[in-house]
């Protein structure tokens, strides 16, 4: 009897260890399947890359080109003049400050530059923004926008426009 019962646990591991061959098979299958998808997306990309392209005309202009000013964005705060004569509708601001010591020290770095700049207090955001200058028309302050985009003093940002409401 006891031949038996170790002759059936001795099958019993034997099976037991037979069962429990790795999965290498599975894997095998899955990165052979994630690599033709990857030599398929790249086979696309070179054909998309070797089209054709239509070869450009050039035509005379009709008309004089006109500015888009009234789709340029303007942001609307109710914000609190700081230090400066005062806001007009439109102003263009060239920098945004949590302390209030840098924006001053922005503000006279841009007045010894010639702008008329001002600070101004947006108290929703708790943030000081510089003001390079304001006007009564869009189209002006769009204009000393783009002028001022190009200076020393946007270099590190992109001014843009407030609309004082």
């Amino acid at each position: 009897m006891k031949k038996y019962l170790v002759l059936s646990a001795a099958l019993c591991v034997a099976l037991a260890f037979t069962s429990c061959k790795s999965q290498e098979s599975a894997y095998k299958k899955a990165y052979e399947k994630a690599k033709a998808q990857e030599e398929q997306q790249t086979a696309v990309a070179q054909t998309e890359d070797q089209a054709s392209v239509t070869p450009l005309v050039t035509k005379q202009a009709d008309q004089t080109a006109v500015s888009n000013v009234d789709n340029t964005p303007v942001r609307s705060e109710d914000v609190t003049l700081i230090s400066g004569s005062g806001l007009k509708q439109f102003s263009v601001v060239v920098g945004s400050f949590g302390l209030k010591s840098n924006a001053e020290g922005f503000q006279s770095l841009l007045k010894q530059d010639g702008y008329d700049a001002q600070i101004v207090f947006n108290s929703e955001r708790n943030m000081y923004r510089v003001v390079s200058g304001t006007f009564d028309s869009k189209t002006q302050a769009v204009q000393s926008r783009d002028a001022i985009r190009g200076s020393k003093f946007n270099q590190n940002s992109d001014a843009w426009l407030l609309y004082k409401k």
